[in-house]
């Protein structure tokens, strides 16, 4: 429990709420989908986006723990199913701040228009790898700053691209005419079939949408966490959507959707529109290696706002018996510390293990985009953690309220399934198609890699899980025998 000079309000839940969510690395590979984007995200606000915000709301404060999803799926399916979730949402923390560490040094290299050597590399992504280790050592209410900030800041660059975009809109045109209203039906192919590698692209919209059940761990640090969890929730989410769809429009604008670069699309795309704008070529230098440092920051605040909600889960799941004891140990203001410190070792082997890949294997097409290496990986392991959550809606949310003044989603039972299968038809898809992006043995290799080292984690979870689940079986029955 931290100190009470921690508690933070609900203007820094709702900017935490977005500086978790609101993720501006994956802006360009939603904008890269085409004018069907539009259409993409209304039906999976719709489907997804409104219905998991709720559930996080009801779950957070009906069953209020720091464990998060780890408390609610042991409540509703026991302690094993409760530490897959765990595992697959810590395991895609290290990959993802791996992803991250070198889109940074992408990022640096194409806005100073530089080649570093590989020990410049090394450098910069490790001492990302331990800034990030040591904000993860503090608690929200302790390191809301950096997240207030890296909201502001996300929300200042986001919103600038969709006013250039609107601008060159509206006195140069846009640089993707649209030719039909075929250009806005999902899945419609140029030959006005049916294009089902399209509902890969379903992946990219989840992920920018996830993060709301972090909010539910921040119970202890709120002044008012059972009226703020959803406040925060609700009033986020709104400005998470806006705010997503601005830029991919300005996107759009400036760019032809085939050009646009998943990694690289962010400053590229400010490059393009600011040109457009007819800004001189020496203010667009300027003004590039600004937003390419204000992007970077933004970096940093994403992964620490996350940090503390996944480092909590983890957490609960070791003083549970489930992951390695020494996990569960916390610091004077009750932050999991080990955690985080196992995070940035795997992060760091990871990212230097990618970093020898690339420059002594320059053949190997998937060493040069590290990038995406791990951020599949890291994607495919988040979204296997959620699917029990949508499921334990379904059956704790039956038992009716447990606590007084929680948030309680007003449904009956046909909207209770509704709202819990249609998010989970939707991930089982996401994952489907970010796995085998077409079905054809052409597709499966090459996607071997990524097949084979999703097989990799799910053996590897499943090892460790039921090894600790033996051990704390026979705690159980040492327990009973002494009574």
């Amino acid at each position: 429990m931290p100190k009470k000079k921690y508690k933070f309000r609900l203007f820094s839940a709702v900017l935490a709420t977005v500086c978790i969510i609101l993720v501006g690395d994956a802006v360009a590979p939603t904008a890269a989908i085409g004018n069907s984007m539009y259409i993409w995200w209304a039906i999976m606000l719709i489907g997804f986006f409104v219905p998991y915000a709720l559930i996080s709301a009801e779950l957070g404060t009906q069953y209020p723990s720091e464990g998060g999803m780890y408390t609610w799926i042991k409540k509703a399916f026991g302690k094993k199913w409760a530490s897959r979730v765990a595992w697959f949402y810590w395991v895609n923390f290290p990959l993802w701040i791996a992803s991250l560490a070198d889109l940074i040094t992408t990022m640096i290299m194409q806005m100073l228009g530089i080649e570093m050597e590989m020990w410049m590399v090394l450098v910069i992504q490790v001492a990302y790898i331990a800034l990030v280790t040591i904000l993860g050592m503090l608690r929200i209410s302790q390191s809301d700053w950096v997240s207030n900030i890296g909201a502001i800041i996300k929300i200042v660059l986001l919103g600038a691209i969709g006013v250039l975009g609107f601008y060159v809109l509206f006195t140069k045109g846009t640089a993707n005419p649209i030719e039909s209203w075929h250009d806005f039906v999902p899945l419609a192919s140029a030959d006005g079939g049916i294009d089902w590698a399209g509902l890969s692209f379903v992946s990219l919209i989840i992920f920018n949408m996830l993060g709301f059940e972090v909010v539910g761990t921040f119970y202890d640090d709120m002044d008012k966490p059972k009226k703020q969890i959803p406040q925060a929730i609700i009033f986020g989410g709104i400005l998470i959507a806006i705010f997503y769809i601005l830029p991919s429009f300005g996107m759009g604008v400036g760019t032809p959707f085939e050009e646009i670069q998943t990694n690289t699309g962010f400053l590229d795309s400010y490059n393009v529109l600011m040109a457009n704008a007819g800004i001189g070529e020496a203010a667009i230098q300027a003004i590039t290696v600004v937003v390419g440092g204000l992007f970077i920051l933004t970096l940093i605040s994403n992964i620490s706002s996350w940090t503390f909600g996944v480092y909590s889960v983890t957490a609960y799941a070791a003083a549970d018996g489930m992951f390695p004891k020494s996990w569960a140990k916390r610091n004077k203001d009750g932050a999991p510390y080990v955690v985080s410190i196992w995070s940035g070792i795997v992060a760091a082997v990871l990212s230097v293990a990618g970093i020898i890949l690339a420059y002594c294997f320059p053949e190997w097409e998937d060493g040069q985009n590290m990038f995406w290496a791990f951020f599949d990986l890291s994607l495919v392991c988040l979204l296997f953690s959620y699917i029990p959550m949508f499921a334990a809606f379904i059956k704790l949310h039956k038992k009716g309220p447990q606590v007084k003044n929680g948030y309680w989603v007003k449904v009956g039972p046909v909207m209770r399934w509704v709202m819990g299968v249609v998010p989970l038809i939707l991930l089982f898809i996401s994952l489907l198609f970010t796995l085998v992006p077409e079905f054809s043995w052409e597709a499966i290799q090459d996607n071997a890699t990524l097949l084979i080292s999703t097989g990799a984690c799910i053996v590897i979870g499943e090892i460790m899980i039921l090894n600790m689940a033996r051990k704390d079986h026979k705690k159980q029955l040492a327990r009973k025998n002494k009574r």
